[in-house]
């Protein structure tokens, strides 16, 4: 019998074990990541004619990182495209991109995935994915989001059949620990390939690993003590060993260990991998309190495409790093709910009792907002006229007095997706070394790279955008050297 030990798992191989997959050591493209950015990495350099490993760090039950609770990509079209209706433009979608970033993006790199975002929906269709028209209640994303029909896990399945059957070498359990990097050239990956310590040799490799948001002891080092109550909406493997092994080569760094996709999510979401069926839509719909019962930020500033991932970091800065959305009947069917149900009562009053606030500061909130409204034309579809006055902050859009009972809480925690510091790149996807230069074979897709266009904020669904053109592209690329 052969045994090979893990942090977490035994493994015990009978004697007939085959011990081939597990010598194998060379390949001409490595990608390391089994997610969408990955798994289009893999494809592409795959039919570009390359011989491809990819390593998941994952099992087979596990695999596809975050993009298994993805719902879809946003895209642009001159015309109809796929079940996306009318057209977005690339100046609209670049303009989206700036509102949210402030700015802080590379113009060129975001173009051009704004530019190859049609040609990537077509290209998925191509390997088996299917697309829906939008669920009601997911952001008013209709016309500027591709949904994938069964969701991240129904990409994820489709990508993966797509890889084996043009013969990629996928190995789960495989974790990549080291990189060897010399004059700026990779030569192999040290790993934990199903517990047995290995290398593996390639020409060239695609890093597709994800951020650092599911370590914690990372966090803190941005965060401090608040990281203690953050929850990690997707995959607990995603600790940043690879962007690590990266800076302690010095490549170039984009981005602040702060800065991450950070949404509100139902605080009674498990610490890890809760998806995105704990993440929390109500907030533009009634008021926010802290546990203070205080509101602190403006709930209808902007299209909730493009305000629900400032809310994690917003709530992040709250005491306790707690909050509580509350609302009333008159909108509690207007947007996709939690996995957990609402909190309800009869009364303001009988709620606060419910969520631990304190009743006459709650009501007192709510009092004080009902009579700053000034009334208007109600309508979630544009920014309204609906508004209160005189209030620190004020709500500029969508303000309905809280006065139809039942009355709804959802209580609130930082939810963190991904974060933002990762690998600079240039638009063939290479890692930059630390003098701006491009690594020959050393390539980034997804996540560890996506603070190049994402320095800050979000606009839903770019971050597959991002993952698939510029996997991509590292794919295609990476075969060119073998």
């Amino acid at each position: 019998m052969v045994t090979a030990i893990t942090d977490r798992y035994t493994f015990v191989f009978p004697p007939d074990y085959r011990m081939q997959s597990l010598m194998r050591d060379e390949t001409e493209v490595l990608v390391i990541g089994g997610g969408h950015a990955g798994l289009c990495a893999a494809i592409a350099a795959a039919e570009s004619g390359a011989r491809v490993t990819l390593v998941e760090h994952a099992d087979r039950s596990m695999r596809g990182g975050n993009s298994r609770h993805t719902r879809n990509l946003r895209a642009m079209h001159d015309g109809p495209l796929a079940t996306l209706p009318d057209s977005y433009s690339e100046e609209e979608y670049w303009q989206d991109i700036l509102r949210v970033t402030a700015g802080d993006t590379s113009e060129t790199l975001c173009r051009l995935m704004i530019r190859e975002s049609p040609g990537l929906v077509h290209w998925l269709q191509k390997h088996g994915v299917h697309f829906q028209p939008a669920l009601s209640g997911t952001l008013n994303l209709a016309r500027t989001n591709a949904f994938f029909l069964g969701g991240g896990k129904a990409l994820v399945n489709a990508l993966y059949l797509a890889a084996e059957r043009l013969g990629v070498d996928i190995r789960y359990h495989t974790e990549a620990r080291e990189l060897d990097i010399a004059d700026g050239q990779f030569r192999l990956a040290r790993v934990i390939d199903r517990g047995f310590a290995s290398a593996i040799r390639a020409r060239a490799v695609v890093i597709a690993s994800g951020g650092f948001q599911a370590n914690l002891e990372w966090l803190k080092e941005a965060w401090g003590e608040q990281a203690a109550n953050f929850i990690i909406r997707g995959t607990p493997y995603a600790r940043g060993q690879m962007l690590r092994e990266l800076m302690r080569y010095n490549i170039r760094t984009v981005g602040t260990p702060d800065q991450c996709h950070a949404v509100a999510i139902d605080a009674r979401a498990p610490r890890f991998d809760g998806g995105i069926v704990t993440r929390l839509d109500s907030v533009c719909f009634g008021i926010v309190v802290n546990r203070d019962a205080q509101r602190f930020y403006d709930e209808g500033e902007d299209f909730w495409p493009r305000r629900y991932a400032i809310w994690g970091r917003l709530v992040a800065g709250q005491p306790g790093q707690i909050a509580y959305s509350i609302i009333d009947s008159k909108t509690i069917d207007r947007f996709m709910p939690s996995v957990f149900p609402a909190i309800s009562a009869e009364s303001i009053q009988g709620l606060a009792g419910l969520v631990d606030l304190d009743p006459g500061r709650l009501c007192a909130t709510v009092q004080a907002f009902n009579q700053a409204i000034q009334e208007g034309n109600y309508n979630p579809d544009v920014l309204d006229d609906c508004r209160t006055t005189g209030l620190t902050p004020d709500k500029t859009h969508w303000a309905l007095p809280l006065d139809t009972p039942p009355y709804y809480a959802y209580p609130l925690r930082p939810g963190i997706t991904f974060t933002y510091m990762g690998a600079a790149v240039d638009s063939s996807a290479r890692v930059l070394d630390a003098d701006g230069n491009p690594c020959e074979n050393i390539f980034a897709a997804g996540e560890i790279m996506a603070g190049n266009i994402l320095g800050r904020g979000y606009c839903a669904g770019t971050g597959m955008s991002i993952g698939g053109v510029f996997g991509r592209r590292a794919g295609m690329e990476a075969a060119c050297l073998t």
